[in-house]
């Protein structure tokens, strides 16, 4: 049902304003707008001109027997209108019935107008509060709804693909080939679902998506629906919460009603961690909208027949927050996992981005891909909409390589920043950042280096960036201290060549301190601790698993963890001063380049410092530790 205009009521109240004023308010008529004197009108009145006078209040309209000259021209009119005093005039009447005039008497126009303000402006004050409160309550009744009415509301807001969008299928999902072939035979099953039903065979009820944010999920799920040529319903799970008790559980009934009545079909619900997190903390008292909308998926995916073709998928990024009762069989009882792309996949990523886009012959996927490890899908994406943005700025017919180097810096190192820098700070820049370069240059086991600036970038001034060049999925002890002592060489150039050090070294020790305390209290590598779990509990009590964090251990072997911490990180810290102390020279020769140039790429950095040691490439810390 289409909406009323919200000027609508105010409109009406305004034409009923001037239906019922207008009349009172009208002056009078156009040709007895001529004035004339009181004491002249008792003149004409007495000569017998007079023919008929209209009184209200203290105005009389004058009607003459013949034209008569009237107002400051002397207009001859067959009108006028005259002031009687405020004091009155008892003789005016008789001389009028004198002369048999015709007299008439209106209400006074002002009075009129006054009484009936007075006796409606209450009324007319409460309307306008009424319609105020009216228009607010429906503009905050339209926020919480969607601007929709209270069925559509409680109806939920999943979305259908309608036909003739543009279909998504499998060719559109690159660098996910374990988990396209996981999900290929819901795909059969969608299409011939009596196949099955002869077999007496039930497929999964539920599929869970899982994998880190931009790896493709909610892509595949698309795919998956397009590929079969089913219906698509598609939600966000934070969708069904809303401050009004029901409301999410209602909003899952009918959208489950919705596929049965459109199977074959896929629901698809995204973020299911919003509201399929463990039950049970008691947290704010109550009953708990979440829970409430939980239950009822739960209701909705046992309520399955084994006939119906709906295939329920959802996507997290955090199972391990979910409800155990989600993931036993029946329900969510397929898991699919979809990971990083390496740099095969990462290629292919690249090749279906770049499918419609003007390249140049310079433009090497492979490369690209070499050079970006740790991008997901999403990311690798958005790099290539950058590099068409900038090459679309600077008017160019293609894209070139430049552009793909350009952007992936900006990715990986944030955009350069105007920032007015001392020569003594800058200085101190060059030290720390070669301090940084030099540790990694000699260590065997740390990442290559890739660039090195004192280029603000994003919210650092400047930066070291090491590039692996290969995933590796565990990582040895040996790569971890190298990574120590490369974190902690900006701090250890600055006390060798400045004498002191500065708050550049905030973020490196808050890094080199976490990454220790995961090799001591979570991966055993302290002689001293030994192979224990000593990691704080990592879960927040609002996830729902327990109400406090406890912690397992004494504050003996507390005080030991943070001993054996310490001890990695200050023999870090001495093999990085080991290193810094017997190549000052080329290390002064990388500060003076990176002074004047500002930015060294790899090949500069080895002209400087002369041909790195031999390296195992490992992966990213950051992204394994976090």
């Amino acid at each position: 049902m289409n909406r009323l205009p919200k000027w609508l009521p105010y409109l009406l109240i305004a034409m009923l304003l001037l239906v019922l004023l207008v009349p009172n308010l009208q002056g009078p008529e156009p040709a007895a707008r001529f004035e004339v004197p009181y004491s002249e009108f008792k003149q004409l009145v007495a000569a017998g001109e007079v023919d008929q006078v209209t009184l209200s209040g203290n105005e009389a309209t004058v009607i003459f027997k013949r034209p008569v000259p009237v107002g400051p021209a002397d207009t001859m009119n067959t009108r006028a209108m005259t002031r009687i005093p405020d004091i009155g005039d008892p003789d005016l009447l008789p001389a009028l019935e004198a002369k048999d005039v015709k007299i008439t008497s209106l209400p006074d126009r002002a009075d009129g107008a006054g009484r009936w303000l007075a006796g409606f402006l209450p009324w007319i004050i409460l309307l306008a509060v009424y319609l105020w409160f009216w228009n607010r309550m429906q503009r905050n009744i339209s926020g919480r709804f969607g601007g929709r009415d209270i069925g559509d509301f409680l109806a939920g807001s999943a979305k259908r693909e309608e036909k003739g969008a543009p279909k998504v299928t499998f060719d559109d999902v690159a660098g996910q080939d374990n988990a396209k072939r996981e999900v290929t035979e819901l795909v059969d099953f969608l299409r011939d679902p009596e196949r099955y039903r002869r077999m007496g065979a039930e497929p999964p009820r539920g599929v869970l998506l899982m994998g880190p944010p931009g790896t493709g999920k909610t892509l595949l799920a698309r795919a998956l629906a397009g590929e079969a040529g089913v219906q698509f319903f598609h939600i966000s799970a934070s969708e069904f919460i809303e401050m009004f008790v029901g409301v999410g559980a209602s909003r899952v009934r009918k959208m489950f009603e919705e596929a049965k009545r459109r199977a074959p079909a896929i629901i698809f619900i995204d973020e299911l961690d919003a509201v399929g997190r463990v039950r049970g903390t008691g947290l704010g008292g109550g009953n708990d909208e979440r829970e409430q909308t939980l239950n009822q998926i739960l209701a909705e995916l046992d309520g399955f027949s084994g006939h119906e073709a709906v295939i329920v998928l959802a996507a997290t990024n955090r199972p391990d927050v979910l409800d155990p009762a989600l993931l036993r069989p029946g329900r969510f009882d397929r898991h699919v996992t979809l990971e990083l792309p390496d740099k095969a996949a990462r290629e292919a990523v690249l090749e279906v981005h770049t499918r419609d886009k003007p390249l140049a012959d310079d433009v090497d996927l492979k490369t690209v891909a070499a050079g970006t490890p740790g991008f997901s899908g999403a990311d690798l994406k958005n790099l290539v909409n950058e590099a068409a943005m900038a090459s679309a700025r600077e008017g160019a017919a293609e894209i070139t390589m430049r552009h793909f180097d350009e952007m992936r810096d900006k990715v990986m190192m944030g955009t350069v920043r105007t920032l007015a820098i001392q020569p003594e700070e800058r200085h101190r820049l060059a030290v720390h950042e070669a301090g940084h370069t030099v540790v990694a240059h000699h260590l065997p086991e740390a990442d290559p280096l890739y660039k090195v600036t004192i280029i603000p970038r994003g919210l650092a001034l400047g930066g070291t960036h090491l590039l692996p060049e290969e995933e590796r999925h565990t990582l040895p002890e040996g790569y971890l201290k190298d990574r120590l002592s490369v974190m902690l060489g900006g701090r250890t150039a600055e006390k060798a060549f400045l004498d002191d050090v500065s708050s550049g070294a905030d973020d490196d020790i808050r890094q080199a301190t976490q990454l220790a305390r995961a090799m001591v209290a979570r991966w055993g590598m302290s002689d001293e601790i030994g192979p224990v779990d000593l990691r704080q509990s990592e879960e927040h009590p609002f996830l729902g698993r327990e109400i406090a964090q406890p912690r397992n251990f004494s504050e003996t072997t507390a005080h030991e963890v943070d001993e054996a911490v310490r001890q990695l990180l200050q023999e870090a810290e001495a093999r990085a001063a080991e290193i810094i102390n017997r190549t000052k020279a080329p290390t002064r020769k990388l500060i003076a380049q990176l002074e004047e140039h500002e930015t060294l790429d790899r090949a500069q950095i080895e002209a400087a410092l002369g041909p790195a040691r031999r390296r195992r490439g490992g992966p990213k810390v950051a992204a394994e530790v976090a």
